[in-house]
């Protein structure tokens, strides 16, 4: 393990890419749990809100890309579509040969404005102005999420 890699992690399977990931996992919670209801909102489960972020990112996805992106098993992935279809949040259409491509609806982009508007707001409120460091953090969780998505040949 090279050295930087080894100050990263720690001897105790610590350090500060562990203390990272604990920030992030609740971070995430925490603004979850913030999110004002809104009657507009469409109600999602865990794995739907993780289908859906898939689907989000890289519209025209196969189920199988889906999984594979949001390392869910197939099954899953498949009821969580047939949820989303049902609360009218994607669309499924078949493409050349067998293949299903997934897309959001307009619903899906609408409720998407909503939470952003949401969060963009409790966000505004704690960290004021300091819009650089958070250009920053922006940049790198989203390398982080490209990485920790890619396909396992190694591409996004």
């Amino acid at each position: 393990m090279p050295r930087d890699t080894e100050d990263a992690v720690g001897p105790d399977a610590g350090g500060p890419l562990a203390d990272l990931a604990d920030l992030i996992l609740n971070v995430g919670r925490l603004v979850r749990a913030r999110t004002p209801e809104d009657p507009q909102v469409v109600t999602l489960t865990e794995t739907e809100r993780q289908v859906m972020r898939v689907v989000d990112l890289y519209p025209g996805a196969a189920p199988s890309e889906i999984a594979r992106r949001t390392r869910l098993q197939r099954t899953n992935v498949s009821t969580a579509l047939r949820s989303l279809e049902g609360k009218g949040m994607v669309s499924r259409a078949a493409t050349n040969g067998r293949g299903i491509a997934v897309r959001p609806t307009e619903r899906a982009a609408a409720n998407l404005r909503v939470l952003r508007a949401a969060w963009a707001q409790e966000l505004a409120v704690i960290l004021g102005d300091d819009l650089d460091t958070v250009r920053k953090c922006t940049h790198l969780l989203s390398h982080l999420e490209q990485r920790l998505t890619a396909d396992e040949q190694g591409g996004p």
